[in-house]
C-alpha cells in the first residue's frame, strides 16, 4: 500500500479503532488495579454478617467458579481479539440477539462497578473527615477521573503502578502487624475463619457470600475489553486474563484470613466500613490512616480502569449500531477515546449518591454471574459446534471445563437475594424491551459486530 493511501485509510479508521499500546505486564496490571487487591475489604463487613465470619470459605469457592471462567475468557480472547468482552463472545456465537442480552446484563455490571467506587471513597473518607459531607468527596472524585479517562489509556496505565505498589507496601505492613497482633493474643484459632463464628450457619450462607464476591473478580473481564489496544492479543490476552485472575484470588483469601484472625468478630461500627474495625485492632490509628490512603487510592484507580471499561464497551456498542452510532460510536478526534461515553458513564455514576454499598455490591454481581454464564456456553458452542473440534482433549478443553465454569456461575447466580434478582430481572426486560425498539418489533435484524480489525 503506497504511503498516501495508507495516511487517508489511517484517518477513515482513526474514528472507530483504538490504538495498540499495552503488553503483557499491563493488562495484568490492570486487571489488578481493576480487581483491586485491596477491594477485599469492601464488602467484608457485609459478607462477614452473611456467612457467619467465613469470608475466605467463601473466596475459596468464587476462586474456584472465576478460574474455570477465566480460562473460558482466555480461550475466546485468544479466538476473538477485539473489544467488546463478553457482549462479543457470546453474539459471535449465539447470535445478535443474545449477544446484545449478555452486553446488556455486563454494561448493568460496568455501570454499578465505577458507581461502588466512588461510593466507599465517600463512606472512607468521610470516616477520615467527618466534618466533610460524604457527597463532596463522591463528585469530586467522579469529575477527576472522568477528566483523566478523557485523555486517555496511558495516564491511566501509568497511575496504575503507583497504585498497585501503594497497595502492595501497605498489604505486607498490614500482614505483619496482624500476624503480630493476634500472635500476642495467647489463644487463636486458626480454622475459625473456614468454621465460622456459629451466628450464621449452614453451606447456603456462604454461597451466599460468595455470590457477592463474584465483584471482586471482574478484573479479568476487563482485560478483555483491552484487547483492541494489546500489542499481541492473541497470546497477551488469555495469557494476562488467567494470572490476574488467580492472582487476585490468592490475594483475596489470604487478606481475608488475616482479617478475621485479627478481628474475630462480626459486630461493626459500621457494616458498610467494617475493615476500619479490623485495621483499629491489627495497627491502631496508624494502620487505620494508612489503610484509608491506599484503599481510597486504589478505589480511584479501579474507577479510572472500570470507566475506562465501560466506555469501551459503550463505544464498541455504539460503533456497530446497537446503541446510538452518533453518539456512542465516535472517538475523539484529538485524544482518540471515547468522549462521549465517558461522559455518560460519569453522569450515571452520580447515583452513588443515592443507594447503599450492599444493593450495589449484588447488582455488579448479578450483572457479572449472567455474562460469566455466557462466556463458558460460548466456548462450547463456538469451539465444538461452530469449529467442529473433535477428540477427547476437544470435550475436556471445551465441553467438560467450560460446562463446569457455566454449572459453578449459575450456582452462584441463584444464589443472590430475592430483592437483586427482581431488579436484575427487570434491567433485562428492559433490555430486551429495547432491543425490540431498536430492531421495530423485531422485524428488523439485530446490528451486528464489525469484527473486521
Amino acid at each position: 500500500m503506497s504511503h498516501s493511501n495508507h495516511n487517508a485509510t489511517a484517518q477513515d479508521t482513526s474514528q472507530t479503532h483504538l490504538k495498540r499500546a499495552l503488553g503483557v505486564p499491563s493488562l495484568v496490571f490492570f486487571g489488578l488495579v481493576y480487581m483491586v487487591p485491596l477491594t477485599v475489604f469492601t464488602t467484608y463487613g457485609i459478607v462477614t454478617q452473611v456467612t457467619g465470619g467465613r469470608v475466605p470459605a467463601a473466596y475459596v469457592i468464587t476462586l474456584l467458579a472465576m478460574v474455570f471462567t477465566a480460562r473460558s475468557y482466555a480461550k475466546m480472547a485468544a479466538a476473538m481479539p477485539f473489544a467488546g468482552s463478553a457482549y462479543t463472545y457470546t453474539q459471535k456465537s449465539f447470535g445478535a440477539g443474545i449477544g446484545f442480552v449478555a452486553g446488556w446484563a455486563l454494561l448493568l455490571d460496568y455501570l454499578f462497578l465505577p458507581m461502588i467506587n466512588y461510593l466507599v471513597i465517600g463512606i472512607y473518607l468521610s470516616a477520615a473527615f467527618p466534618m466533610i459531607p460524604a457527597w463532596v468527596f463522591v463528585v469530586s472524585a467522579i469529575v477527576l477521573v472522568t477528566i483523566l479517562n478523557v485523555i486517555g489509556i496511558v495516564s491511566v496505565a501509568r497511575a496504575n503502578i503507583v497504585i498497585i505498589a501503594a497497595q502492595a507496601i501497605f498489604i505486607v505492613v498490614f500482614a505483619a502487624l496482624g500476624i503480630a497482633s493476634f500472635t500476642g493474643s495467647g489463644s487463636v484459632d486458626l480454622t475459625a475463619p473456614f468454621t465460622g463464628d456459629g451466628s450464621a450457619p449452614g453451606f447456603y450462607n456462604v454461597m451466599a457470600g460468595a455470590a457477592i464476591l463474584c465483584l471482586s473478580f471482574l478484573g479479568f473481564d476487563a482485560v478483555s475489553t483491552l484487547s483492541e489496544e494489546a500489542k499481541d492479543a492473541k497470546r497477551a490476552v488469555p495469557r494476562a486474563i488467567v494470572i490476574a485472575t488467580v492472582t487476585g484470588g490468592l490475594i483475596y483469601i489470604v487478606l481475608s484470613y488475616l482479617a478475621q484472625l485479627v478481628y474475630p468478630s462480626n459486630q461493626f461500627a459500621d457494616v458498610d466500613s467494617g475493615a476500619l474495625d479490623v485495621m483499629a485492632a491489627a495497627g491502631g490509628e496508624f494502620l487505620t490512616a494508612f489503610f484509608t490512603a491506599a484503599y481510597v487510592a486504589g478505589a480511584c484507580g479501579s474507577a479510572l480502569t472500570s470507566q475506562a471499561s465501560v466506555s469501551r464497551i459503550l463505544f464498541a456498542m455504539g460503533r456497530d449500531g446497537v446503541l446510538p452510532k452518533s453518539y456512542f460510536g465516535r472517538l475523539s478526534p484529538r485524544f482518540h477515546t471515547p468522549t462521549i461515553a465517558t461522559l455518560t458513564v460519569g453522569g450515571v455514576s452520580l447515583l452513588a449518591l443515592a443507594v447503599d454499598l450492599a444493593f450495589i455490591s449484588e447488582m455488579v454481581s448479578f450483572g457479572a454471574l449472567i455474562a460469566f454464564s455466557a462466556v463458558n456456553l460460548s466456548v462450547i458452542k463456538h469451539f465444538i459446534i461452530d469449529e467442529k473440534n473433535r477428540g477427547s482433549r476437544a470435550v475436556l478443553s471445551s465441553i467438560i471445563l467450560p460446562g463446569i465454569g457455566f454449572c459453578l456461575t449459575l450456582w452462584l447466580w441463584t444464589s443472590l437475594s430475592p430483592r437483586t434478582l427482581l431488579i436484575g430481572a427487570i434491567w433485562l426486560v428492559l433490555g430486551v424491551g429495547y432491543l425490540a425498539f431498536v430492531t421495530r418489533g423485531f422485524r428488523k435484524p439485530t446490528p451486528m459486530l464489525d469484527l473486521a480489525d
